[in-house]
């Protein structure tokens, strides 16, 4: 039962910090978005793990990093799901 919520509470983590990084990507649009204090607040929440995937080159001046980062992101959750599976 513990297990449970604990996976859930991850999971729930998990999916609020995969729409923190969209809104990051959003803000990228507008100029000096980054530089209100919204803006400032997400970067620091963002950016140390997107940093762990800046090996990946610029295609056309879009970086994929966010893209990557995301989709490791559901590979954790799904790993989470597949062990609230077991216990």
């Amino acid at each position: 039962m513990v297990v449970g919520y604990i996976i859930w509470c991850l999971n729930w983590l998990i999916n609020a910090y995969i729409m923190v990084i969209v809104v990051w990507c959003l803000l990228s649009w507008f100029p000096n978005a980054r530089g209100t204090r919204l803006g400032e607040i997400i970067n620091r929440l963002v950016e140390p793990y997107i940093r762990w995937f800046n090996f990946i080159p610029p295609l056309g001046g879009i970086s994929f990093s966010p893209v990557v980062a995301i989709i490791v992101l559901y590979l954790v959750q799904d790993g989470l799901l597949f062990l609230g599976h077991l216990f």
